[in-house]
């Protein structure tokens, strides 16, 4: 009996042994897919920190195509994050972006309830370390995007969304509370209605290496709830070109210019600097104001079906309406890694590592980044 046991486990040690080899020859294979098929990547979530406690969750991303077919069909792509911390803060965000047959529509969506403690510095392009404030934020977040495309290359659009915000003030006596600027401490609603033009000639929507992609939308957010709920207009402008310089480099930059316009902009909504996509390297709200324009260029070396490398640069601000200067950019430097699960449709897992200014008596800013998907 002890022989036949012994056997049994050293049988299935041996076969779960070359299942885990085939996954990893699998996983490193330079072999590209060409069945089209659906894909799926995991990418587990784990961090501590003093206000959340221990935070761990799920984030993943699944890929298919709409028409398996046709060799010009974008791919589709729903990512989801799901996490808890032992201090009862939650993240919860599912999204889509869908290309239809023959890529007739683009439909973009969003779902997100949030629960996150976060750092805030105050308003503006120079706020101060020593003024860091700890609030908890709870959002809710839908938000829906449809484009036809009505000429090559040219996509038409409307948009709506509705967002909902409230607050905890962690640390009473901050800037926080002393501010007079500073609007919507209580939180609010917002709806916005939007319309959105698209130019897209890229020759991938996950990793292009030629073409160029522009954006320009417009939202409305009219006075629906009443009271001191924002009620204006938003503006935003996003740019992208890329370039092979050979078989291996890319050469990608990326613009945008983020604008709102309203007598009552509550603090939650102005742009933000700084996240793991643009402006790499800043924690995102140390400064936000009524504009935001940021821009970036990254070089990409693709080493094999699998691997990759990037450097990037760029520089970005924010400011109050009529207030900009050519002055006081911020500079974002940094390199990152890229391992390609997914080859045949250009999919990544991205670690990038970025550093920014150094202000006076403060530490330089920087910031680590584990994100699927390339950064624009």
């Amino acid at each position: 009996m002890r022989k036949l046991l012994l056997s049994t486990t050293l049988l299935l040690s041996t076969l779960h042994g070359f299942g885990q080899m085939k996954l990893i020859k699998r996983m490193l294979s330079e072999d590209l897919d060409t069945t089209r098929k659906a894909s799926f990547m995991p990418l587990p979530l784990l961090r501590y920190a003093q206000e959340t406690g221990l935070e761990f969750g799920f984030g993943g991303l699944y890929s298919t195509y709409m028409d398996r077919k046709d060799t010009l069909n974008r791919s589709s792509n729903f990512s989801t994050v799901l996490s808890f911390s032992t201090e009862k803060q939650y993240n919860v965000s599912l999204k889509g972006d869908v290309w239809t047959k023959h890529n007739a529509f683009h439909l973009i969506s969003e779902l997100r309830f949030r629960s996150m403690p976060f750092d805030f510095y105050g308003i503006g392009n120079q706020t101060l370390e020593a003024n860091k404030d700890r609030l908890v934020q709870r959002q809710m977040r839908a938000f829906f995007d449809v484009e036809k495309n009505i000429l090559p290359y040219f996509y038409t659009g409307v948009s709506l969304g509705f967002e909902n915000f409230s607050f905890k003030d962690k640390e009473p006596g901050g800037i926080y509370e002393t501010d007079p600027a500073i609007l919507g401490k209580n939180g609010g609603s917002v709806v916005y209605l939007g319309v959105s033009q698209t130019y897209d000639t890229r020759n991938s929507n996950n990793y292009p290496t030629k073409g160029f992609f522009g954006r320009v939308s417009y939202q409305y957010a009219p006075n629906i709830f009443g009271g001191n709920d924002f009620t204006g207009s938003q503006i935003k402008v996003v740019v992208r070109n890329f370039w092979p310089l050979s078989r291996k480099f890319v050469l990608g930059v990326n613009g945008i210019y983020h604008t709102l316009q309203s007598n009552n902009t509550p603090f939650y909504l102005l742009p933000q600097l700084g996240n793991d996509e643009m402006m790499r390297g800043y924690y995102s709200g140390r400064y936000r104001d009524e504009n935001l324009l940021a821009a970036q260029t990254e070089l990409r070396y693709r080493y094999n079906n699998r691997f990759g490398l990037v450097a990037f640069g760029g520089g970005g601000r924010v400011f109050a309406n009529g207030d900009f200067s050519l002055k006081q950019f911020k500079p974002s430097i940094g390199a990152g890694v890229r391992y390609f699960y997914d080859p045949a449709k250009g999919l990544s897992v991205r670690a990038d590592y970025a550093v920014g200014e150094k202000r006076p008596n403060e530490a330089r800013q920087s910031g680590f980044y584990l994100s699927l998907a390339e950064a624009f």
